[in-house]
């Protein structure tokens, strides 16, 4: 495909493409892998170029190394172990990693069951018949839970909203939007934020929890205790992390049934098939779109090269409906095995709050079928929120016959 063929990737911000990029996706798969931006960036879409560089060691997290960088960006010392590299990641990630096991996150299923059905319940009494997925389901459910274990007021989610939208919306790519005004918007909420965890963190040294908060203050990595500006970073990166892209999971896979409804029913008679509805959202409509990594010396990806500081996009979204990898790519089928996707990236920085998103999803999923009868989309029940990278319905309204007691 010759380079005036490639779709533009400024088109993934045109809020048209925001509410269904695949087809601009797929071409963009199709060119891939190719240069953009004098060089500087490498784009791939495909599954394997992907999952390859997602594992190699010769790219970088750290995004001061770009040579795409913006100047006055944000200082190492107050970025998030998400882009850090080893030996910082490794001794960061391992300090939070025991509490996201599968094993304890399992534990908190009791839990999740309970704070679904209250919500359901809730929407239920305000009005049977119509359900806004967002703000009744999607978004309270993980910010209720993240929060309890954290050790976050789950009433202070009023005061860190804004806060944490903000944040989402400054990991747009830079080639999609030129937004100064923006990023300094994210560069004050990083700020705010700041302070609301000083404020907190002080109330644990005085009077510490059973929270995840408390044993970061605790933590100790071979006699090493958390820099200030790390405690505070990994504070919000697990704040932020724990809901944003969970909400957008959550709403895309009831948007999904609601477009299925054969899939639907087949959750419904089975609710065994609550994972796999999971896993095939993640491959079809994930709450991420795409990542970077820069390359730390040259790099060749087929007929491209990488050169030292140059940024690597990859299209994960794009990756979830590889033909090579998935067939019939673009039908939803939750009885597909889907578990090969890259929604969760994969290599040292496979994410870390995996398993808590599957099991507050297959809740929330497995609920809804059961208790929400003959849902349907409602008539303009439906509009995204303006981020493509961390990409979901702003607003999902459904409409219903009635929500069902809890079983």
């Amino acid at each position: 495909m010759s380079i005036t063929e490639r779709p533009p990737l400024a088109q993934l911000g045109d809020p048209a493409v925001v509410a269904n990029p695949y087809p601009v996706l797929a071409a963009i798969r199709a060119a891939t892998p190719f240069a953009a931006v004098d060089g500087k960036l490498i784009v791939l879409g495909r599954h394997a170029d992907c999952s390859r560089i997602l594992r190699d060691s010769r790219v970088s997290s750290e995004r001061g190394r770009s040579a795409l960088a913006p100047p006055g960006g944000p200082r190492r010392e107050g970025m998030s172990f998400l882009s850090m590299d080893a030996p910082d990641h490794t001794r960061l990630r391992r300090l939070v990693a025991k509490a996201f096991t599968p094993r304890v996150i399992a534990g908190f299923a009791p839990r999740i069951r309970e704070v679904t059905h209250e919500l359901l319940s809730a929407a239920a009494a305000r009005d049977p018949h119509e359900l806004e997925i967002v703000s009744q389901l999607a978004y309270p459910l993980p910010v209720q839970i993240i929060c309890e274990l954290l050790g976050v007021p789950a009433g202070d989610h009023q005061r860190f909203a804004g806060w944490s939208a903000r944040l989402a919306h400054s990991l747009q790519p830079r080639f999609i939007e030129q937004d100064e005004e923006g990023f300094a918007d994210a560069a004050a909420a990083r700020i705010e934020f700041a302070e609301y965890f000083r404020e907190l963190i002080t109330q644990r040294r005085a009077e510490p929890g059973d929270d995840l908060l408390t044993e970061l203050i605790r933590a100790e990595d071979e006699g090493s205790r958390l820099s200030e500006a790390e405690l505070l970073s990994t504070s919000i990166l697990l704040l932020v992390a724990g809901h944003e892209t969970t909400v957008g999971l959550i709403s895309n896979a009831v948007l999904a049934l609601l477009r299925h409804p054969d899939q639907l029913a087949a959750l419904r008679a089975d609710p065994g098939l609550a994972d796999g509805t999971v896993e095939e959202t993640l491959r079809y409509d994930p709450p991420v779109q795409l990542t970077a990594r820069i390359a730390r010396s040259p790099i060749r990806i087929g007929e491209v090269e990488a050169q030292d500081g140059g940024v690597i996009l990859l299209m994960l979204a794009a990756t979830g409906r590889d033909p090579d990898v998935f067939p019939e790519p673009d039908r939803f089928d939750i009885t597909r095995a889907a578990g090969g996707h890259l929604a969760f990236a994969a290599g040292p920085h496979f994410c870390l709050g995996a398993p808590l998103a599957r099991l507050e999803a297959s809740i929330a999923l497995t609920a809804f079928a059961d208790r929400v009868t003959a849902p349907e989309l409602a008539g303009g029940g439906l509009t995204y929120k303006p981020n493509f990278n961390l990409r979901g319905p702003e607003r999902l309204v459904v409409r219903t016959a009635g929500i069902r007691p809890v079983p």
